[in-house]
């Protein structure tokens, strides 16, 4: 059975920034067809539940206190992709408006709730070493 990377929160995992999961009721269809490999990157990069929202500000990951945690946000991307390439896993399903995980948008970095086009730090680092990104919008075009 083939393997996908999944974001946690998205099966259900308490480890978004504000503690809560953000669980996609598709899961269990994707439960029939592939092995799913659960991952938080932020939280793998080191960042604790519940955490400072943060953004995209210009090449850094800020969070709302203004502390710079680029860093972790990297540090979980790597971790991403050594699971990825150990697991030869070729695809990934992240959150998307995700710092990390945004696969199509991301948040505009001046947190007012606006959106812009984008990718996150593990999403863009994912797809630079050919594995196939979907966002949790796209879970269908798997099944």
């Amino acid at each position: 059975m083939e393997k996908i990377l999944i974001s946690a929160c998205l099966i259900g995992d308490k480890v978004r920034y504000d503690g809560k999961s953000q669980y996609n009721p598709l899961i269990k269809e994707l439960l029939e067809k592939y092995e799913l490999v659960p991952f938080c990157p932020e939280v793998e990069g080191g960042l604790k539940t519940p955490r400072v929202p943060a953004e995209i500000v210009k090449d850094k990951v800020i969070n709302k206190e203004g502390r710079d945690v680029t860093k972790q946000y990297k540090n979980g991307a790597q971790l991403a992709l050594n699971i990825c390439n150990y697991l030869d896993i070729k695809i990934a399903i992240l959150k998307d408006a995700s710092p990390s995980c945004g696969v199509n948008q991301i948040h505009n970095g001046k947190f007012d709730g606006g959106m812009i086009k984008g990718k996150g730090i593990t999403a863009k680092t994912l797809e630079l070493h050919g594995i196939k990104v979907y966002s949790d919008s796209e879970i269908e075009k798997l099944l």
